[in-house]
Order: C-alpha cells, then structure tokens, then sequence
C-alpha cells in the first residue's frame, strides 16, 4: 500500500467551467456541444447569429439562444468579442484546455486500456456541512475520474490515478483527504458492488438497441446533412452520460459479455461517419451570416481529436 502526500500542486484548468451534466436540449450544454464539435479544432470564433440559428435546427428559439449565450458569457464559459454592431463567441484560455480535455475523455471513453494492474485509488475525505456546494462539486468530480462511493466519505476506483485525485482535491480547497493506493478490499465486500452494474448494461443495451439501426442509415448513406447534424449531436450526448455512468472498470472485474465494446465501436461509427454530412450543414448556416468565417468551421473524430 502506498500513500499519496496531501501537497500543494500546480492548479491546472478548472472543470467546473464547464456545463454540468444535464440530459435533453438544454441550450447552454448544446451550444458548448456544437462549439467544441465544430470551432474548438481551429479555435474559431462564431458569430451569434450563426449560433443562434444552429441552435434552431434543435428547436430552440432565437430568444433562448441569446439568454443562453449571455448566460456562458457572465459565467467565463465563453468569450465575447465585438465587431461594429455584430456578436462573435468563442472559447479561449483555461475553458478552452478544460472543453479540449473533456472532450478527449468522452471521444477516447470505451476504448480497451491496458490490462489491469490489479491495484485500487481510495479517497477518505471530509468536507464540513457549511461547504456543501463544494461536497457536491468534489463528488461530481469524483465520478467523473471513475470513482464510486463505499461510504459517504470513501470513494474507490480501479483507474483513477492518485495525481489526478490529488489534483481535483487541491482545486476545491480539500485539505481534511488522504489518498492510498491499494489492491486491499473493503471489509471483505466485492468492490465492484459500489457501481449499480445491471443499471449501466441497461443503458447500453438501449444505445445498442436505438443507434444500431442509425448506423445501417449511415452505411447506406440514406441520412441528410441536416439530419446529420441533429443526429451527431444526440449521440454524442447521449454517449457522454456512460463517461458519468460507467466508471470504466477493468475487464477483469466484468462478465464476459459486457456490452461497451460493442457500445463503444457503434458510437464511433455513427460519429465519424456523420461528421463530414454535419460539417457541412454547419458550414451552410454560417455561410448566411458570415460568409469569411465558414471555413472555422471543423469537425474532429473519435481518432483526430482537437
């Protein structure tokens, strides 16, 4: 067992400039969406009328849309930049490493990682009740690193690193944590019962069961660009809960017929193949408004991440 000293580390991108999970057509969550699927490549800047009008391909109104980009804008999440009586937003600085490596962990989510070093990351923390804002920011991060809860205040995970649970704690100010890494168990209780593991294979089995016919469209190339760009968008959010859901566990500590491989090779085929179709729709709005700035417009795949 090896322990990891509380210390003073170098303080990187903060998370919490990000949206918050949430499901459905929120539109401050779809506009970070479309910005980091379509300008976070080029670090491109688009006007808010062009925004505004993507957002109407998801039936959001032009009234919605502009709150929605005040909103991000007054909470640092989006810059602004003014040119004569036109609108340009864009992502820059810290939201910009922080939206570049989120989306890195969604794209890369699923894929087979080196096999397991049989070894387990703890975390026992304490955080007063005066400072329930930042419990809940430090659960929320937690999960996010693959961690789940034994206890209230004991969370382990199989792939989480120490360095990066050092890291988020020293972010929020927690200082009453300690972090070990161990391949001990816990009181004798399979760890793996931390996860609710029939909740998670419900999941992708209705991924599975909705995105596979998609994906026959895909080959077939019966989809349209605008229906591309709808399309794209909802399976990304969709595959971006299982980052939340699934903590990732090792094969080792899984049935053999775990269904992420299968999830996970469905998702890249419908968001790589859709990719161009959905470039290209985003390009013809742009086009409407601001014909110079079309060619920022970029999409990534799973394999060419920004």
């Amino acid at each position: 067992m090896t322990a990891t000293p509380r210390s003073a580390a170098q303080r990187g991108p903060r998370s919490d400039l990000l949206p918050r999970q949430q499901h459905g057509g929120a539109p401050q969550h779809l506009l970070m969406t479309l910005y980091a699927d379509y300008w976070l490549s080029t670090d491109g800047w688009a006007s808010s009328a062009a925004l505004v009008r993507l957002l109407a391909e998801f039936d959001i109104t032009g009234t919605s849309g502009r709150a929605a980009l005040s909103r991000l804008s007054r909470r640092g999440m989006m810059n602004v930049h003014r040119h004569g009586r036109r609108t340009f937003y864009g992502v820059e600085g810290a939201a910009a490493a922080t939206l570049a490596d989120s989306v890195r962990k969604v794209l890369s989510f699923g894929v087979t990682s080196e096999p397991w070093d049989g070894m387990w990351t703890t975390v026992a923390f304490s955080v007063p009740e005066e400072q329930r804002e930042i419990r809940h920011q430090l659960r929320t991060r937690l999960r996010w690193l693959g961690f789940a809860p034994i206890f209230d205040g004991f969370w382990i995970s199989p792939t989480a690193s120490a360095g990066d649970t050092v890291h988020e704690l020293d972010v929020l100010g927690v200082t009453s944590a300690v972090v070990l890494r161990t391949d001990g168990a816990a009181g004798g209780r399979p760890l793996t019962e931390a996860w609710d593991l029939d909740e998670v294979r419900g999941l992708y089995d209705e991924f599975i069961a909705t995105t596979a016919p998609l994906a026959d469209r895909v080959r077939a190339g019966a989809v349209t660009s605008a229906e591309a760009l709808v399309c794209r968008t909802q399976v990304m959010d969709e595959w971006r809960t299982f980052r939340w859901k699934d903590p990732g566990l090792p094969a080792a500590l899984l049935p053999g017929d775990w269904p992420r491989d299968t999830a996970r090779a469905l998702f890249a085929e419908v968001y790589d193949g859709l990719g161009p179709l959905a470039e290209h729709r985003v390009r013809q709005i742009v086009l409407e408004s601001d014909p110079d700035d079309a060619g920022l417009v970029r999409h990534h795949t799973t394999s060419r991440v920004p």
